[in-house]
């Protein structure tokens, strides 16, 4: 079954990725047919004023996955934009898709909110889930792998498939969830870890940026210095041992509550443990950025791969809807 997701290159990978879709690529790059795709026209929803590092984004993303163990050659690695087929599929889609249906997307609410100093009243921001479902039904894909924050992402996508279908004929699968249990992984601020929220530790930080960041993180205010009894489910430093160190999460959480562990000792034990434990991943992603011109090879390959894929369907449409086939010059 074809498996399909997709990252925005807002930057390098952080430590949340790696609760994120990044475990689930590399466990189903081995069992599926993936589809692993570099979403650089959604970055545009958010950084349009400024989108001249999209280009250079996208690239440290594809050396990123392969650093973290993405596979080239089992899955299919490509570029949003280097498919215009997906923009097509996009226009027609939006042409169904109600405005209701997307004035009710959680996450539109949510990042309105959240990035409140933007001019996110944009039509692209507003219907990036009929670009989303575009980039799903493109491939064919079957299955999406999300977490279920996301899943009313995900049926919007099956809604707007179903519409089209029940318009024109059956020309569409609708995806169904592949649920994960990637866990949102806070940021030192408390929030969501994200680059639009500035509150990230990139895979590849060296050892002082990432002991900047974490003895930056807030714990419980209540544990003013060591000896205080502390609360750790409300401290981000507690989450983030149980993320990466589950084994050790424990003795951090007892030793919290009776005082013996002081959050300034935690941040620095935390931060030592966080640098060793990515230091092969900085030692790879060093090694992948000396090798000039290694993604765009990986996302040219992908893009020959995609080419036929992406006509076919888009052939489909155009025979359901009683389009004129489009003619484009070869690539």
């Amino acid at each position: 079954m074809r498996v399909v997701t997709g990252y925005r290159p807002t930057g390098r990978l952080h430590i949340g990725h790696l609760f994120g879709n990044v475990g689930s690529m590399l466990d189903l790059q081995a069992t599926h047919e993936c589809f692993f795709f570099v979403a650089d026209w959604h970055a545009l929803t958010t950084d349009y004023e400024s989108p001249s590092k999209i280009a250079e984004n996208a690239k440290d993303v594809v050396l990123d996955w392969i650093a973290a163990g993405v596979d080239p050659f089992r899955a299919t690695i490509y570029k949003q934009s280097d498919i215009p087929e997906v923009a097509e599929l996009a226009l027609v889609l939006s042409m169904i898709t109600p405005l209701s249906w997307l004035e009710r997307n959680p996450t539109y609410k949510e990042q309105q909110r959240e990035l409140a100093g933007r001019e996110l009243g944009t039509h692209g921001f507003l219907g990036y889930p009929v670009l989303q479902c575009a980039d799903i039904a493109i491939v064919g894909g079957e299955l999406v792998p999300v977490g279920e924050d996301q899943l009313p992402h995900l049926e919007l996508t099956r809604e707007i498939l179903r519409r089209f279908n029940r318009l024109y004929g059956p020309v569409f699968a609708e995806p169904q969830a592949m649920l994960t249990d990637a866990r949102r992984v806070p940021g030192p601020d408390g929030r969501k870890m994200s680059v639009s929220y500035d509150n990230v530790i990139w895979l590849d930080d060296p050892h002082d940026r990432i002991d900047e960041v974490v003895h930056s993180a807030i714990t419980d205010p209540a544990k003013v210095r060591k000896g205080d009894p502390g609360d750790p489910e409300i401290c981000n430093v507690y989450h983030w041992w149980r993320f990466f160190f589950p084994d050790e999460s424990l003795r951090v959480a007892n030793t919290c509550r009776d005082g013996s562990l002081g959050c300034v000792e935690d941040k620095r034990a935390f931060a030592d443990r966080l640098a060793e434990h990515l230091a092969g991943f900085r030692e790879r992603r060093a090694d992948l950025g000396v090798k000039h011109g290694m993604a765009e090879e990986v996302l040219a390959a992908g893009r020959a791969k995609m080419r036929p894929i992406v006509e076919e369907t888009l052939v489909r449409v155009r025979e359901a809807m009683g389009l004129p086939e489009t003619r484009r010059a070869s690539p």
